[in-house]
């Protein structure tokens, strides 16, 4: 299994630029669940959906904010779960005495929680007739990427340095997936990322690897973008995870 969260799960670099989402809440039983909306200026593209499973930074968090941002441009409609409710970790960093596990705890509760009806609301939202869902998930969000590939929901997947993952939590997808990996990652080693590689291939799967030379956990959301071989690692993931959907997006 994947490690929970390590280290480098925890380390950010922010990066600048102003977010064009906005926030809107979903009802999941009564209880107003906070969502990043991203919108491409095609309204015709909201038919495209994006379900985006944020790492511990949160899906308000800058970074993740313009990532959604980014796949709007590109054609998708965007809507980021905030499964911490205002707690993220970014509210944290600074803080030497912060209780890492009990937060854990208490954010994967509520995310196992909230999230089967927040797509269940998002699905009523848009609808599903001729709708295509796609999902992405950036290392504390890749399980709920292959929760939902089990439903059969999505048209197609992406996971980047995932976090608490298994082989038999990545088997139970039928989903077309996109694993973009760091090459120093504890989270999700080498060993492990072989094995799911094996298990993909035995089964068949539709899937794509691509794995970042000298690439830390993290890269794709909290990349040092001053670093050429970070930003670039960072931008082609996310270029890829843009040209995996749109394959499967016809």
């Amino acid at each position: 299994m994947a490690d929970t969260l390590t280290d480098h799960c925890f380390t950010t670099v922010q990066h600048a630029g102003t977010p064009t989402g906005q926030r809107i809440d979903i009802d999941v039983g009564g209880v107003p669940v906070p969502t990043y909306l991203a919108e491409p200026k095609d309204t015709s593209s909201s038919r495209k959906i994006i379900l985006y499973f944020s790492d511990v930074f949160g899906a308000f968090y800058a970074n993740d904010q313009l990532l959604q941002d980014y796949f709007a441009t590109q054609g998708f409609t965007v809507l980021g779960i905030d499964y911490f409710f205002g707690d993220s970790y970014a509210l944290h960093v600074n803080d030497p005495n912060f209780d890492r596990p009990t937060w854990r705890d208490k954010s994967v509760n509520q995310a196992k929680v909230f999230t089967p009806g927040w797509v269940d609301a998002i699905k009523q939202r848009y609808g599903t007739e001729g709708v295509k869902y796609f999902a992405v998930g950036y290392c504390f969000g890749a399980p709920y990427v292959f929760d939902q590939g089990e439903t059969g929901l999505l048209s197609a997947a992406a996971v980047a340095h995932p976090t608490a993952l298994t082989v038999e939590s990545v088997l139970k997808s039928n989903a077309p997936v996109l694993f973009s990996c760091a090459e120093i990652d504890n989270a999700f080693n080498p060993d492990l990322r072989r094995s799911v590689e094996d298990a993909l291939s035995a089964k068949k799967a539709t899937y794509y690897f691509q794995i970042f030379s000298g690439a830390l956990h993290g890269f794709g959301t909290r990349a040092d973008l001053s670093v050429e071989s970070q930003r670039w690692a960072k931008e082609e993931c996310a270029r890829s995870v843009v040209q995996w959907f749109k394959r499967f997006s016809a």
